[in-house]
């Protein structure tokens, strides 16, 4: 089960994101699994692998957004990095990012 001390632990900012949620810990958790649920990032993988490096950048945007709002720190390094990257329509291999990001996710997955 998903507990705010294991997203801790995982390295979120919890206090920074619990701000965001009014102090309601349910509020942040019942967010945390959603985007968790929804993962869109298959999405922008294919984007980069088709090398529509517009709309990756769109997705990737969105994606830190989320990201940021949910405090989840190490996979907004990651996704912030590729999304700058992505900004400039920069043509490269993506797989250490996306290998990176995939790391990240499965270890915020597996704090279910």
């Amino acid at each position: 089960m998903l507990t705010v001390e294991k997203l801790k632990n995982y390295g979120a900012n919890v206090e920074e994101a619990l701000q965001r949620c009014i102090n309601n810990e349910t509020l942040y958790l019942t967010l945390v699994n959603r985007f968790i649920d929804q993962n869109t990032f298959p999405g922008l993988k294919e984007a980069i692998n088709n090398h529509d490096l517009e709309g990756a950048f769109h997705l990737a945007h969105s994606l830190k957004g989320v990201i940021g709002n949910l405090s989840l720190t190490p996979l907004y390094d990651v996704i912030y990095e590729m999304t700058e990257l992505l900004r400039s329509r920069t043509e490269m291999d993506y797989q250490d990012l996306i290998d990176k990001y995939e790391k990240s996710y499965n270890e915020l997955l597996a704090l279910r």
